[in-house]
């Protein structure tokens, strides 16, 4: 009696074991086939282009770049450099990889991510982009390399961007370390992000990703990479770096696919920039201000989301003004590498050091067409003319001449100014009741006074539109109370 009962149990249990797997197995199938009819549709109701090499599996793109020579000579040499096993490389070289190859998903993006995105950045801002593309764009040949290159002013960048673009095409981001926490290291890797260690020296490294760069720019992903290499901490450009650039230049050994290059310089500003404090703390190390450990940053993200939450249900929540981002004509490569070759230098024979100093020139060129793109929201443009009147008690009639001539000359220049011709009064109120909020000013019945602790974040948004200002730049420079600080090259 107790065997056959025990046999009953048993061809029960495995009964029901069959059964959840068979189950399990129609779910798994019915949700892979929604989640990609959902993605189709999502796709073709946003018509963005994706790049058929971002839909490849994950398992394959690795398994490609552990059969690459140039990974295998790479790994040969870190033998022999470091006296370690040929066996212990290759995994060294699987953590890299799996580090740094995405694992995009077509539904996520366009039905979690862009979702998101949207909602994110238009509850903090209100949302400008302006897309001088159009024309140039529609002449591109279908299988072009497009390279998006910003400015980095806040990690708000790339959501703004995404959704910029989101539209338009599925951009696969290079993303620092920061990222690389739960469980924002998933969700970036579902929207088609790879991640870079900045300032990691090894060769091994650098090798793996060199070549994965390599091979999604030769199969036509569309790529956004941040010159600057990190937030700005004072408004101004950082000096452009090279690595990245450097290893997509690197496809152009093959002629066809050095005439599919593009670069597109996009140009990012705000009215508010949410980490501006935390950056202008970084810039004063002698007082102990450094970045925070990443549980401390966590724990103060959490805060100012609570927080805001708060203001949201009590119904006490404003906008942080406006996010503009500006999208420039593309900018083919072909016509560098021609003028290379009729000065008689053939860029893969030159020396290491030779080879960058012509990238960087790439590099400082973009940086400058960025910087000819940068949009003027109302917060930058009333700092600037603060700044360029230096004193801390300002009468309103002053501001307003000063904010008038600004915009004039902006405007002669062809500089993209939001709501160019709203009147002057309504820009002013609007910037000086953002710098209240932040409590950089005191108003006053005739004019304002920049408060001691408000007067580093004047000159951080007055740095980011200064190079545009024409005759008025020197003044808002001279001014500037920020100090320098040291740029760490990758």
């Amino acid at each position: 009696m107790i065997r056959s009962n025990l046999l009953a149990f048993g061809l029960g249990a495995v009964v029901a074991i069959g059964l959840m797997l068979l189950l399990t197995g129609v779910a798994a199938r019915w949700w892979r086939r929604w989640a990609h009819r959902s993605s189709l549709r999502a796709h073709k109701r946003f018509g963005a282009r994706v790049d058929r090499f971002k839909l490849a599996d994950r398992a394959t793109i690795i398994a490609t770049l552990l059969d690459d020579a140039e990974i295998a000579a790479a790994v040969r040499a870190h033998v022999i450099e470091h006296g370690v096993t040929e066996h212990e490389a290759w995994t060294r070289v699987r953590t890299y990889l799996n580090e740094v190859v995405p694992a995009f998903s077509l539904w996520f993006y366009y039905q979690i991510g862009l979702a998101v995105a949207e909602a994110a950045i238009k509850l903090f801002f209100r949302v400008s982009i302006v897309d001088k593309r159009a024309s140039a764009v529609a002449e591109l040949p279908r299988d072009a390399v497009i390279v998006y290159l910003m400015n980095h002013r806040s990690n708000a960048d790339y959501i703004l961007a995404a959704h910029a673009l989101g539209g338009q095409v599925a951009i696969s981001y290079a993303v620092g370390e920061w990222a690389r926490v739960f469980p924002l290291e998933y969700l970036f890797k579902a929207f088609g992000a790879y991640f870079i260690r900045r300032r990691f020296r090894e060769t091994l490294y650098h090798a793996v990703l060199e070549r994965y760069v390599q091979l999604i720019t030769k199969n036509g992903v569309t790529q956004g990479i941040f010159p600057e290499g990190g937030l700005t901490r004072d408004g101004n450009f950082r000096p452009a770096k090279i690595g990245l650039l450097d290893y997509i230049i690197g496809v152009a050994r093959d002629p066809a696919v050095a005439e599919r290059v593009y670069i597109v310089p996009v140009a990012i500003n705000y009215d508010r920039v949410l980490e501006d404090r935390s950056l202008l703390r970084e810039l004063h190390p002698e007082d102990g201000h450094r970045p925070p450990p990443r549980i401390v940053q966590f724990s103060m993200v959490l805060w100012y989301a609570l927080w805001n939450t708060f203001r949201i249900v009590t119904r006490s929540w404003k906008r942080h003004g406006d996010a503009v981002v500006v999208i420039g004509e593309p900018v083919p490569l072909s016509p560098w590498f021609a003028e290379l070759k009729a000065r008689g230098r053939n860029i893969f024979a030159l020396e290491r050091h030779e080879r960058l100093a012509e990238v960087q020139g790439i590099a400082d060129d973009a940086m400058r067409r960025i910087g000819e793109l940068m949009p003027v929201p109302a917060v930058p443009l009333v700092c600037a003319a603060i700044q360029s009147l230096d004193a801390d008690y300002v009468p309103r009639p002053l501001l307003l001449d000063r904010v008038g001539e600004l915009r004039q000359s902006l405007i002669e220049d062809g500089r993209q100014i939001v709501d160019a011709h709203a009147p002057l009064d309504a820009v002013i109120d609007r910037a000086v009741e953002l710098l209240w909020m932040r409590r950089a000013v005191a108003r006053g019945p005739d004019g304002i006074v920049v408060l001691p602790r408000g007067r580093e974040l004047v000159s951080y948004y007055a740095n980011s539109i200064s190079h545009l200002l024409g005759e008025f730049e020197a003044a808002v420079r001279a001014r500037d109370v920020l100090p320098v600080y040291t740029v760490v090259d990758l």
